[in-house]
């Protein structure tokens, strides 16, 4: 039976996105002997999948869930990340950042009801 979800960020700059994580998430992390120094492998946040319709080429996209965007957006700005203006996406209050490597992330505050609201955080 599936026991997990494994996702992957191909980067520009794994070790400087690595750091990103480590650093300002605060992700915890495991470090992989078999893949080199300084491979990490991050804990995250429980998840939820949605299946959206595609515009062209199917594709996959992370976006992390907050309980207040404004202050994680303030949160972040202090370790100085910067994010897009937030705006009303109609199922949350919506954002983005850039990782060190170039790839966006968006960032929101939901609205929908969501299959976690049974975890203990």
């Amino acid at each position: 039976m599936i026991q997990g979800v494994h996702l992957l960020l191909y980067s520009n700059d794994p070790a400087a996105d690595r750091a990103f994580l480590r650093d300002v998430l605060g992700w915890p992390s495991v470090e992989d002997p078999s893949s080199g120094e300084g491979w990490l492998i991050f804990e995250t946040p429980p998840s939820e999948l949605g299946v959206h319709p595609a515009d062209g080429v199917s594709s996959v996209r992370i976006h992390l869930m907050c309980d207040d965007v404004e202050a994680t957006v303030a949160e972040l700005a202090a370790k100085g990340v910067t994010t897009e203006p937030v705006v009303d996406a109609g199922y949350g209050l919506a954002t983005a950042f850039t990782l060190p490597g170039g790839a966006e992330v968006g960032l929101y505050e939901p609205r929908h009801e969501s299959p976690l609201a049974h975890v203990k955080r």
